[in-house]
């Protein structure tokens, strides 16, 4: 098969912009309510996209006056969202700073169980002050800190997904035997950060394991994903920077012994699609008008590291600290550092940029447009697909897959129906053979 996109919706709320609870195209009440994105779900399966996505926070922080996104807990949302669906995959955010490997690796063994195969594990570290204020925590970790923990989290977790093979599990009504012990295996793990006995209680999914998803473009991050990562999600706002990001990423995965088709480049894209290139950037120019300066500095205060929540919203930005001494997400740092220098963006001008996908790049156009930007992105190997933000739901969603997706489908750079039933398959990644039944054909060969 010739090479296709991969498409994951990224949903929040009703909308990635940050004002779009106050754009008269949605419903802010439909926040609370589980059929909105049940209805979500069934969209993104009609344009055949390859999943969708909840991020998640452990902390409503300081933003509560004027926005808040996540709501629901993920993972309970997205099994709301199976039952009504049978292909799009489920990918959820889950933080290895704050949760036990134990706990993660059964909730999503048993998505993955509900759903047929089609769980997702978007892995995060936890960067925020206020999220660590829930767990007891006085500061954050440091960067390479966060890392390292999440390096042996992923490896604990991996490895009680595996402790039960695939013929584990017998159900023989005749002889009483329910499973075979000499296939579920301890996993005896002693680390730094975790003990954990094992085995899991949970028998094996249909796909082996969730897909392994990350986000973080830092190069800690880059390392992590080059080793652990099927899918990266990252924010890239120029072809040149997604060109550089797609090779170094592919090349460090080679060098820890993956393929470099292994691992899947996703870039964000929040899309204003409207019939007209003028009516589109129309449309983008209303949400702007709703932005909440008040939000808006307290969102890039906790971005860059320093507080600008009295800073003069015509002035350039003040003198940033130095990358080494950012703790927290120190790639979404330097994305938006560099943007402010390079367009020598005042402070109104910078949050007006970043109010619809909070650095992630925006496009206004018309469907063609969008579909020629995303073939280029591909075709230039910028991306093996990508990051959908919709910057108001349902109706942003809705014109994605109602007009974008099928001059895709056209160009024959995206699939017209699903060819797997797994999210993995989705994502042209096979069935993960289990590690003790790979060491005992190895033995007995």
């Amino acid at each position: 098969m010739t090479r296709q996109l991969h498409l994951n919706a990224f949903l929040m709320g009703v909308g990635h912009h940050e004002a779009a609870w106050r754009h008269p195209s949605t419903d802010s009440w439909s926040l609370l309510q589980v059929g909105h994105y049940q209805e979500l779900a069934r969209i993104a399966e009609r344009g055949k996209l390859d999943s969708v996505f909840f991020a998640d926070g452990l902390a409503v922080g300081a933003h509560v006056k004027h926005n808040t996104q996540a709501v629901f807990e993920p993972i309970t949302l997205l099994t709301a969202m199976a039952v009504v669906t049978e292909r799009i995959g489920l990918i959820a955010t889950a933080s290895t700073g704050y949760l036990e490997p134990y706990t993660l690796a059964r909730t999503f063994a048993s998505l993955d169980h509900i759903s047929g195969g089609r769980a997702g594990w978007n892995i995060v570290t936890s960067a925020g002050v206020d999220e660590a204020a829930n767990f007891g925590r006085d500061s954050i970790p440091d960067h390479a800190g966060r890392y390292r923990r999440a390096a042996e989290f992923v490896d604990v977790a991996t490895a009680l997904w595996d402790s039960w093979e695939d013929d584990a599990l017998v159900l023989d009504a005749e002889t009483g035997v329910f499973a075979d012990p000499a296939r579920v295996h301890p996993v005896d793990h002693h680390g730094t950060h975790f003990r954990v006995a094992g085995p899991l209680n949970s028998p094996r999914s249909q796909q082996g394991r969730p897909l392994l998803v990350q986000a973080g473009s830092s190069e800690s991050g880059r390392d992590f994903a080059a080793r652990y990562a099927d899918a990266v999600f990252t924010a890239q706002r120029t072809i040149e920077e997604g060109r550089a990001f797609y090779r170094d990423v592919k090349a460090r995965a080679v060098k820890v012994g993956r393929s470099a088709d292994d691992v899947k480049i996703l870039p964000g894209i929040v899309p204003y699609v409207a019939a007209t290139e003028t009516a589109a950037r129309e449309l983008e120019q209303q949400f702007t008008d709703l932005i909440s300066p008040e939000y808006s500095l307290r969102q890039l205060s906790q971005m860059l590291g320093i507080d600008l929540t009295a800073q003069p919203l015509d002035a350039r930005l003040p003198q940033l600290p130095p990358i080494e001494r950012i703790q927290g997400n120190k790639s979404r740092f330097q994305l938006v550092k560099e943007l402010a220098s390079r367009e020598s963006l005042t402070t109104r001008q910078l949050i007006a940029k970043l109010g619809g996908g909070r650095g992630h790049r925006t496009f206004a156009g018309t469907p063609e447009q969008i579909a020629d930007e995303l073939q280029q992105w591909f075709s230039e190997n910028a991306a093996d697909g990508f990051n959908v933000m919709p910057p108001y739901l349902p109706g942003g969603l809705e014109d994605f897959v109602d007009h974008v997706v099928p001059i895709l489908q056209r160009r024959g750079l995206f699939r017209t129906e699903y060819g797997a039933a797994t999210l993995r398959g989705h994502y042209g990644l096979g069935r993960l053979t289990n590690r003790y039944a790979r060491v005992r054909t190895e033995s007995s060969a």
